[in-house]
């Protein structure tokens, strides 16, 4: 249980209000859902704000250490400056290489991007940096 605000963050889809890195890191190692939303009032005393039940499943296979770091560079460079293109934002990540590599267009925002072309921009990332 968490407060709704929070569940919302973590089960957010692309291109909505509260997709960010939390939703991408979580739904990259989870299937994710918000299974029931409780008002203030079902709890004693009520707090000032909603929760929400999120059912999170983590996914069999999970990314090894060095893709899940660079998923988390990767993350925190694209969502960083939020408003700003991709190319842009990932420029200290050797942006306009990775994206080439990952074949994602430049001048498309963070929020806009899938779960599975931000795990594409990981492990190009990975590659480029030399990483294991």
């Amino acid at each position: 249980m968490f407060q709704l605000e929070v569940a919302e963050r973590i089960c957010a889809a692309p291109d909505s209000e509260h997709y960010g890195r939390l939703a991408v890191l979580s739904q990259w190692c989870a299937d994710c859902a918000i299974v029931m939303k409780l008002p203030p009032g079902a709890f004693s005393p009520p707090p000032a704000v909603w929760s929400a039940v999120a059912s999170i499943t983590p996914h069999k296979s999970q990314p090894d250490p060095a893709l899940f770091r660079a998923m988390e560079q990767v993350t925190a460079a694209a969502f960083g400056q939020r408003r700003k293109m991709l190319r842009g934002a990932l420029k200290g990540l050797k942006g306009n290489a990775l994206l080439e590599r990952a074949e994602i267009d430049g001048t498309r925002r963070a929020e806009t991007l899938t779960i599975d072309e931000f795990d594409r921009l990981a492990r190009a990332w990975r590659t480029l940096a030399g990483q294991p």
